[in-house]
């Protein structure tokens, strides 16, 4: 008998032995007694027993007992969190799995791993354990480096997530020193006794140095910046002017008077608008820059472009998904410039209802490049366009202006009437100095010109999602799900502390449990709120109850826009997904989504829709750290300062006080003054065991700042007594 087929003989007795009523589950070694293995076997009897836990045939036990399994194997990405234990996150399943700090299995930080599920526990969540590491999620940590005494050093790393240092021996240290931002390679991913091992590829600088500390965020999201010299080279040959041959076969709307709106330090312009009234009709047209043609599919730069998937805009600088050359250069939507572009044509009745519309390939001429404040200044202060000269250029824009101010008063009630939920509480703008240190926090601040250009670009991309999904055509969509219903009861329960409520989808009148709810009911109360001291604090509440949207290739529907079809269609320059519709929309239009090219895309788009995803989920949380990072240096100057604010969220280990500036900090438990208090987890309330007194979300508190940690980026507030 072969050693394979003693193995498989060995394997069926151990599987037929646990499946028998009268097994009772055993440890390791009491299974190589009771089996009578000898102790030469017991390496096999180990390997054996390691096989039929990841084929799913045994299960362990909380005491580490092999028991016959529920048949549950799973594969998914493993966290790992800074006390050891961690959680394994499944594509699809609604709540994470726990892994014991000892079930962890060697596994690391978004490692893609197998797990069995261990036996549940009444009341807690499922619990698992890790099988084996299918693949390595990180090959690389971003952290400080730390030169011990014994001729070696170690990286702790930034990452807070990740439990142990990394260790480096002095050989591989690149002459790293104390107070270094590094970047190091993991050469080795320890075991639960002995830490990692790597070594360092990359000196950043001194911890001190400007602008290392963003760069280290950038390192650490393995956010790539600079562009390959093949790409470079490929930018370098396309053409900075329109051709004949361009124009050919296309729209000429150059003479149709066109404006774009941004920001005042924007340079990649990717959409320019157009509107024109009949007397009974509106005629609105969404122009969009035709990256397309200058980004030829599966070029190395196309391939670039999706492994980027988005532009990332951190607190101090952008990094472009595709070279400035291009997106600030002919891709632009420059003022006097001819541009190849893709226009969605709109006609839009009195009650905002797109009545006709036309997607076509376009040449276009902006007349004027205007900013928000300059529309802002000239819709609502008519004066200033007759004192002041720098607006007496844009008289002649005025009607067209107000025009578009109206018309996109009529899509935001259609809108709103259908239930679409507008969140409007402040977002910050970070100002720093030319060293990258914080000078101050302002809020963003939306007023009529930012409404127009979000509601025409509402109206495009649902036009145009609606187009290709009755024409059955493969496509990418954004989608965006009913949120969870406890994130929903959450919500009910912070709004009931104002005497708000909202009812559900279940029974008529009944208040939110655990049935769906119409978004319009967010909606109403989001219109309830409006102009309420409560109002940022709700509405930051209500926008973290819903789910996140995401890319898709089937048309779900979007709940947040109460709409069935909805895309990406307005920012090619800055985003994958619209670059790669607007291939879809291109060939569509020229006759070309013949069968081959159908099945293409059928094959192509799911993988283009997930990794969109998940790279502007990697963007979004680099922005967040880094806006994090700077507002914890700002609060570091104001150690000592006492601020008001209001509470954000509450758990078992304090309560977050919010302040009107959006910096967010913690007032730990041990710091609430007068009492022992514990968490109400049924009421998200602070409770005083003994005075009663109660802590809850959106109560106004008075704090001073006690500490600041750059390095967990975490602000620690005490309470001020009044």
């Amino acid at each position: 008998m072969s050693n394979t087929e003693l193995k498989d003989k060995r394997k069926k007795v151990i599987i037929d032995l646990v499946h028998d009523e009268m097994y009772v589950p055993m440890k390791e070694k009491e299974l190589a007694m009771f089996l009578q293995v000898s102790k030469e076997d017991r390496d096999e009897l180990h390997d054996i027993l390691q096989d039929l836990l990841a084929e799913g045939e045994l299960m362990l036990t909380s005491k580490g007992k092999y028991m016959k399994s529920n048949g549950r194997v799973l594969t998914g990405t493993f966290i790992s969190n800074a006390k050891g234990f961690g959680f394994v996150e499944i594509e699809g399943r609604e709540e994470d799995l726990f892994v014991p700090e000892d079930r962890v299995n060697g596994a690391f930080h978004k490692d893609l791993v197998q797990v069995a599920l261990l036996p549940e526990k009444s009341g807690k969540r499922q619990e698992a354990q890790v099988l084996r590491v299918l693949e390595r999620g990180l090959t690389h940590v971003v952290g400080t480096y730390e030169q011990s005494r014994n001729n070696f050093g170690f990286v702790i790393p930034d990452n807070g997530k990740l439990p142990q240092d990394v260790f480096v021996p002095k050989e591989r240290s690149k002459g790293a020193i104390t107070g270094h931002k590094v970047v190091v390679e993991i050469t080795g991913y320890g075991t639960n006794t002995r830490s990692p091992e790597g070594k360092v590829v990359e000196i950043l600088g001194h911890v001190n140095d400007p602008g290392v500390d963003i760069m280290s965020i950038v390192r650490g999201y393995e956010l790539p910046v600079e562009f390959s010299e093949k790409i470079m080279n490929q930018v370098e040959r396309v053409s900075q002017e329109v051709s004949e041959a361009d124009r050919a076969g296309r729209r000429d709307l150059r003479d149709v008077t066109m404006v774009t709106i941004d920001g005042e330090d924007a340079k990649d312009l990717d959409d320019a608008v157009s509107v024109s009234f009949d007397g009974k009709y509106y005629h609105l047209g969404v122009h969009i820059a035709d990256v397309t043609n200058y980004v030829q599919e599966n070029s190395a730069l196309d391939r670039e472009a999706l492994k980027r998937g988005t532009s990332v805009y951190l607190v101090d600088r952008v990094i472009p998904m595709l070279p400035h050359a291009l997106s600030n250069g002919i891709c632009s939507l420059n003022e006097g410039a001819d541009r190849l572009a893709l226009s969605c044509l709109m006609t839009v009745d009195s009650y905002g209802e797109i009545i006709d519309y036309e997607i076509c390939e376009s040449v276009i001429r902006v007349n004027n490049r205007m900013s928000y404040n300059g529309v802002k200044a000239i819709l609502e202060d008519e004066t200033i366009v007759e004192t002041e000269a720098a607006f007496k250029k844009y008289a002649y824009l005025v009607p067209m202006l107000r025009q578009m101010a109206e018309l996109a008063s009529l899509l935001r009630k259609k809108r709103m009437k259908r239930g679409s939920i507008d969140f409007d509480f402040p977002e910050c703008k970070i100002i720093l100095d030319k060293e990258g240190h914080p000078l101050d926090i302002k809020p963003y601040e939306r007023n009529v010109a930012t409404n127009i250009i979000e509601d025409f670009m509402l109206a495009a991309n649902e036009t145009v999602a609606q187009h290709f999904y009755w024409l059955e055509m493969p496509f990418v969509y954004r989608v965006h799900d009913v949120p969870d219903a406890d994130r929903l009861q959450k919500l009910s329960t912070f709004i009931n502390n104002f005497g708000y409520y909202m009812k559900s989808m279940g029974k008529r009148g009944s208040k939110v449990g655990s049935e769906e709810v119409h978004p319009k009911e967010i909606q109403k109360l989001l219109q309830k709120i409006a102009g309420t001291p409560e109002e940022p604090m709700i509405s930051r509440l209500a926008l973290r109850s819903m789910k996140q949207a995401k890319y898709s290739v089937e048309s779900t529907g979007h709940f947040g826009l109460a709409c069935q079809y909805y895309c990406h269609f307005t920012s090619p320059i800055r985003r994958y997904p619209d670059l790669q519709i607007h291939r879809i929309i291109k060939e569509q239009l020229r006759g070309r989504l013949k069968e081959e090219r159908i099945a293409h895309y059928r094959e192509i788009l799911p993988e283009v829709a997930k990794h969109s995803s998940e790279m502007e989920r990697r963007a979004d949380e680099a922005e967040r750290e880094t806006d994090k990072l700077k507002k914890v240096e700002y609060m570091q100057q104001r150690i000592g300062q006492t601020f008001g604010g209001v509470v954000s969220g509450i758990t078992a280990w304090g309560i977050y006080v919010e302040l009107p500036n959006t910096v967010e900090g913690l007032v730990h438990v041990s710091r609430l003054p007068g009492d022992y208090y514990f968490y109400n987890e049924s009421t998200y309330e602070m409770v005083g065991d003994t005075t009663g007194r109660v802590f809850k979300l959106g109560m106004p508190v008075k704090v001073c700042v006690e500490d600041c940690d750059k390095m967990t980026r975490t602000i620690d507030f005490s309470l001020v007594e009044e």
